[in-house]
């Protein structure tokens, strides 16, 4: 934690003006504004190039408050705010009057959560509201994790960034949809679908499509400016080379399992064997094959078990529909 006092009160007092406030969580760097201010919800959408009616997440410091912000709390909903918040859980709910529409996309659901980092906590605290805070990167492009990927993404767009170091999960929220009888995850994230099993006691599911709007299911999300292109763990290796010979700058995603093999391509980052270590990591191997100037990145799903269900989420949303197989 290395954002001071002063600055969580500057920044505290750069959302009530209005302001737009880079802001570190447990998942990712968020781009907040009062939640209850339309017109500096309003400069979240201008500053990333987000459709307005792709929704916003609102944030606030306790469970406590939920009912300030939700028109009603099942008492599955309830449950599960107790269990993982703070925490990377995003909760969609019947929004409360507090919540303009402008934050919601039009919506009358709401996603609501409470981050697990000190210095969003601080904040939310100084600031006594809650903060509506997607992602700090331009609509569609890869996640920040870090106060320079804020910076460096969005620059003067930003009034204030608050430098929390480096996010420890590295993936956002899990988002589900808590408005009926059986909860269903809508966005996989930072807690898992077995998580969240253990916690209800009896199986969730994931479905293809839903009816809610919710954030990242945009067809082409969190992606690098390198075209991602997915195949078989097997096939990673020889898709890689052939590219390369074909004028291709290629990045490859090594699979742990194939540590030791030699690959002829422009960057090759091998992926660490934990799941936990693959998600933190995720965001920051993006941005850097791009950095290393890849046109192109090779890359394989992961085990949807866990966290690899999170990561395998984000990479076909980084390959889009014409480029997953």
């Amino acid at each position: 934690m290395t954002a001071t006092t002063s600055d969580i009160e500057k920044a505290a007092e750069v959302l009530r003006a209005g302001g737009l406030v880079g802001l570190p969580t447990e998942t990712v760097y968020g781009l907040g504004a009062n939640a209850e201010d339309p017109a500096a919800v309003a400069r979240i959408f201008q500053a990333k190039g987000r459709p307005p009616t792709h929704p916003l997440i609102v944030h606030i410091a306790s469970a406590e408050h939920l009912d300030d912000w939700v028109e009603e709390v099942p008492v599955t909903a309830r449950l599960l705010a107790e269990h993982f918040w703070p925490g990377p859980l995003t909760l969609v709910l019947r929004r409360g009057r507090r919540v303009p529409l402008e934050a919601t996309g039009g919506l009358e659901t709401v996603a609501v959560r409470v981050p697990d980092h000190p210095v969003a906590l601080a904040l939310l605290s100084a600031f006594g509201g809650g903060v509506t805070a997607p992602s700090a990167n331009r609509f569609g492009s890869v996640s920040p994790t870090t106060a320079a990927h804020v910076r460096a993404e969005l620059g003067d767009a930003v009034d204030f960034v608050l430098d929390g170091g480096p996010c420890e999960v590295g993936v956002e929220s899990t988002i589900v949809d808590a408005t009926g009888g059986t909860p269903t995850i809508l966005r996989p994230g930072g807690v898992t679908r077995e998580d969240l099993e253990t916690a209800l006691g009896h199986p969730v599911v994931v479905p293809a499509t839903s009816g809610v709007r919710v954030p990242g299911q945009h067809p082409s999300h969190y992606a690098p400016r390198a075209r991602v292109v997915l195949v078989e763990p097997q096939k990673v290796i020889a898709e890689a080379e052939l590219a390369q010979e074909q004028g291709h700058q290629v990045g490859v995603f090594l699979p742990a399992s194939l540590a030791d093999a030699s690959v002829n391509a422009h960057a090759v980052v091998a992926l660490p064997d934990s799941v936990d270590a693959y998600a933190y990591g995720l965001y920051g191997f993006l941005r850097g094959l791009d950095q290393r100037g890849c046109d192109l990145i090779i890359a394989s799903l992961p085990v949807e078990e866990g966290l690899g269900l999170a990561i395998a989420n984000r990479l076909r949303r980084a390959a889009g529909p014409r480029h997953s197989v």
